[in-house]
């Protein structure tokens, strides 16, 4: 009877996971027809900004304004044409918003500014460890074909131990010269997404 129970109970906890584990294969999955030239490093960055939003602390918003306007030029010479938005990770918490909205005068650097400020953690941050969840993360995007070396395994499991954040991978740079600012998705929804012309 205990054996039963065991096996119902296991049964039960399985069940419930795979609609979670295929939600993240559908994230993975979206990532890479996007991106194909994403690293484990790259699925991490996304995932990782779905979990804890901006990656810094802003302690300098006067600097912050300032290399956002700085990358607005770098971003309206370049060639490569990154989407306006796009949700990141498993549950879309946050949005990365792509400078081209502003260089195409959607919204304003302003409001992009104020919007990525009011997004960032606040100092007081809890502070907790979500390595067992990104061994999951990594679990599934090993089974998709994304490849992965020891010491970079080992590198992002150190950083998840850590809640660290990680750059975007130079092969991803490389390709997709990415200048966006992550926003909350309530804020988003509110504030941004009603000038984006329907995008």
């Amino acid at each position: 009877m205990k054996k039963q129970a065991l096996l119902l109970l296991i049964a039960s906890i399985l069940t419930a996971c795979a609609p979670r584990t295929s939600r993240i294969q559908e994230a993975i999955q979206r990532q890479m027809n996007n991106y194909p030239l994403s690293t484990m490093q790259d699925i991490y960055k996304s995932f990782y900004q779905d979990r804890f939003g901006a990656e810094h602390m802003i302690a300098d918003t006067a600097a912050v304004r300032a290399y956002l306007l700085y990358e607005l030029e770098t971003a309206a010479a370049d060639t490569v044409t990154n989407p306006y938005y796009e949700p990141v990770g498993l549950n879309g918490r946050y949005i990365r918003v792509y400078l081209r909205c502003v260089n195409e005068k959607m919204i304003s650097a302003d409001l992009l500014c104020d919007a990525f400020l009011r997004s960032a953690h606040p100092a007081e941050q809890p502070r907790y460890s979500w390595a067992d969840e990104w061994a999951v993360i990594e679990k599934a995007a090993l089974e998709a074909g994304i490849e992965s070396s020891t010491e970079e395994s080992e590198l992002l499991q150190q950083a998840a131990q850590n809640n660290q954040a990680v750059h975007h991978s130079e092969a991803y740079r490389n390709a997709y010269h990415p200048h966006y600012r992550t926003v909350k998705r309530s804020i988003f929804d509110n504030e941004i997404k009603p000038f984006l012309y329907n995008k």
